[in-house]
């Protein structure tokens, strides 16, 4: 049984970790991962057709815990422990819920202290106990309740019979109808670059590259912290030098082993074997991707990951917010795909692409389809969201875009 300490407003967690609201869902995640036989029968559940309009979850059925992550900014909202019976609490270092102390009202108010009255739900039969940041809910059959009943005092219960929290939530704000999701705190950025933004950058009909807004945080050692805003390019055509300089030293290095797009290139050029590999500068936290060229060092194509529940690739990149100015309109990681096809003129016949791991050739997800526009390829998903989107060439007008120039 776990064994967790409460922080309103903030966190669940112990000396090892912590589960901390705003938190993004990647960094959970990692938590749970690394807490791998004290923590049993990890659930997500999302909407597969729907995914921005309802709530991420991660359902820890086992601890009676559930995390609930914005669909959009995939940080943690609401910490919700939905089983009192399979965790144990504690609130400054002294615990009010475990197999030997019951969470009574009685106890809640005496590890607590003093809150506004609480708020009877005459449908479901629950009275809701708020503090800032931290609320209980204990049931409450209709008979205990009195017809002038506006508090918990109010209520009249038999000896030995005072009801017990039968789940409580952690969350940001007044209440928890209207919690949202906080920033990302300080204590989880651990030295790395994290992405508000993502602007692509075009010329009239070819892309030149993104200029990226980034945080991070100050000198960690210092006690007054803060966090930094950078503004960095990254260009079609820079170096892998230029690369490193302004984004930091990658998440990951990937070395491509087979282009599974030779097959749709001509002949000549399918036959061609490379002795040397292109190669990828991962960077997880700003859902970017870099390709270089193996021959000239340069880079030939930028991804940008959207980080979509049901892709294969969820989870190993957090959502780059871009936005990307074509034909007149804005494309943004949450456009969908059948509005976009009424304002551009992509290509007709979409390439089929079905990932599967070399130990596992079964993709639960199954296919997503790329369709080309001018240079860039938009990777689509079944719910007609897009999953990627890559922009590719050297960031230079063509020829006869020169020439009429």
């Amino acid at each position: 049984m776990l064994d967790l300490e409460i922080v309103p407003e903030r966190s669940l967690g112990c000396e090892q970790w912590e589960f901390i609201l705003g938190m993004h869902f990647s960094q959970a995640v990692a938590i749970i991962q690394s807490q791998v036989g004290l923590i049993k029968g990890v659930q997500v559940l999302y909407n597969d057709s729907n995914p921005l309009e309802i709530d991420i979850i991660i359902n820890l059925p086992q601890d009676g815990i559930r995390l609930f992550f914005d669909p959009i900014v995939q940080r943690l909202k609401i910490i919700e422990i939905c089983n009192m019976k399979m965790v144990k609490l504690k609130y400054c270092g002294l615990h009010f819920n475990s197999p030997e102390v019951l969470p009574s009202i009685e106890q809640i108010e005496h590890s607590f202290g003093a809150t506004h009255p609480g708020v009877y739900d005459s449908e479901k039969q629950l009275f809701v106990l708020n503090f800032r940041g931290l609320s209980f809910y204990f049931p409450v059959e209709s008979k205990f309740q009195t017809s002038s009943t506006h508090n918990l005092g109010s209520l009249h219960f038999p000896a030995g019979s005072s009801p017990l929290v039968s789940r409580m939530a952690v969350y940001h704000g007044a209440s928890v109808e209207v919690a949202t999701a906080p920033e990302l705190p300080l204590s989880c950025y651990h030295g790395q670059l994290y992405l508000c933004k993502a602007e692509v950058l075009r010329g009239e009909t070819y892309t030149k590259g993104v200029r990226l807004t980034l945080m991070t945080s100050g000198n960690s050692r210092r006690i007054d912290s803060s966090k930094l805003q950078l503004e960095r390019e990254i260009l079609l055509g820079n170096s892998a030098q230029d690369v490193a300089s302004a984004l930091g030293a990658p998440s990951k290095v990937f070395y491509k082993s087979e282009d599974k797009m030779r097959i749709h290139c001509p002949n000549a050029h399918r036959r061609v074997t490379a002795t040397k590999s292109d190669y990828f500068f991962n960077y997880f936290t700003l859902g970017l991707d870099v390709l270089f060229d193996a021959r000239t060092h340069l880079v030939k194509k930028l991804v940008l990951h959207t980080n979509y529940p049901g892709h294969y690739n969820f989870n190993m990149y957090q959502r780059c917010e871009f936005t990307a100015p074509l034909n007149n309109i804005e494309v943004t990681a949450y456009c969908r795909w059948d509005e976009l096809c009424k304002k551009l003129t992509p290509s007709e016949r979409p390439v089929v692409l079905n990932r599967a791991s070399s130990t596992n050739t079964t993709n639960p997800f199954g296919s997503t389809f790329c369709y080309g526009y001018q240079d860039i390829i938009f990777e689509i998903m079944p719910n007609n969201y897009i999953a990627s989107m890559s922009i590719y060439g050297d960031g230079k007008p063509s020829e006869e875009e020169c020439e009429q120039a």
